[in-house]
């Protein structure tokens, strides 16, 4: 399902530009350019909520172009992620920190759309939460952002809440401190095995209280683990339902 996010991806390779634009229109309004100086010229008139850019291109790199955008008060809040090699980002780009997250070249397709998809789940759910009513609660539904995205982006963005969901006439609640599940309450059920519940939902509802606190301790996993072997448990209980089936097949995208 398509956000309302705003995505500039620049690269200079036709075949990375296209192939990225393709996987992320899915998944948010996609704008593009093929040289830092052509996305400098489409933020300033059209600002971005996240640049997707190649870290190495002729003329301006996309270190400059961040740089540039960072300092332009329309374009400084923008979220960066920069696609470079592993000793671009361990050598030069790691300790200046001009990007929110990196993709490591040469990737697999699946992988970076997976990996931007996060940061995209991210901003739509602060886009909502400043919409939110004036209580305080951030009010949605699951076929807005499923329970896997809700809680990536909870993480991502350290939040400390109470997210409840209700899904008919069930009802769990997840307590987060700074983007860590702490406790899970689902009927009978608390801690892990409550999150790994929930994590099969497909409808319903949510709500996110930023006022939400508690003393309770019972999860066991930190929420990385947690969403790791639930979703493994998901993948078992899919393929014993129905029998393994051969996967799309990905591709490794490089300069």
């Amino acid at each position: 399902m398509s956000s309302n996010v705003k995505i500039l991806l620049v690269d200079d390779n036709p075949m990375v530009l296209g192939m990225l634009r393709q996987s992320l229109s899915q998944l948010a309004i996609v704008s593009t350019a093929t040289d830092g100086a052509d996305a400098l010229l489409k933020a300033v008139d059209d600002p971005p909520d996240l640049l997707v850019s190649d870290y190495r291109m002729p003329g301006m790199d996309g270190r400059q172009l961040v740089e540039k955008l960072k300092s332009r008060s329309a374009t400084a809040g923008v979220s960066v992620i920069l696609l470079a090699t592993k000793n671009d980002i361990s050598e030069k780009l790691s300790q200046q920190d001009p990007a929110d997250d990196f993709v490591e070249k040469p990737f697999f397709l699946k992988e970076a759309t997976h990996r931007i998809k996060r940061v995209i789940d991210k901003i739509a759910l602060e886009k909502m939460a400043k919409a939110a009513s004036t209580d305080g609660i951030l009010r949605g539904s699951l076929s807005q952002m499923n329970v896997i995205d809700l809680v990536q982006s909870l993480e991502m963005g350290r939040k400390s809440c109470l997210l409840t969901m209700t899904n008919e006439g069930e009802k769990c609640e997840l307590y987060f401190t700074e983007g860590q599940i702490v406790h899970a309450a689902y009927g009978a059920l608390t801690g892990d095995e409550a999150v790994f519940k929930v994590l099969r939902w497909t409808g319903g509802n949510f709500q996110v209280d930023f006022s939400g606190k508690t003393k309770e301790q019972t999860t066991h996993l930190n929420t990385q683990g947690l969403l790791m072997e639930g979703l493994r448990r998901l993948d078992e209980s899919r393929r014993d339902g129905e029998g393994e089936q051969m996967e799309e097949e990905d591709v490794l995208l490089d300069n």
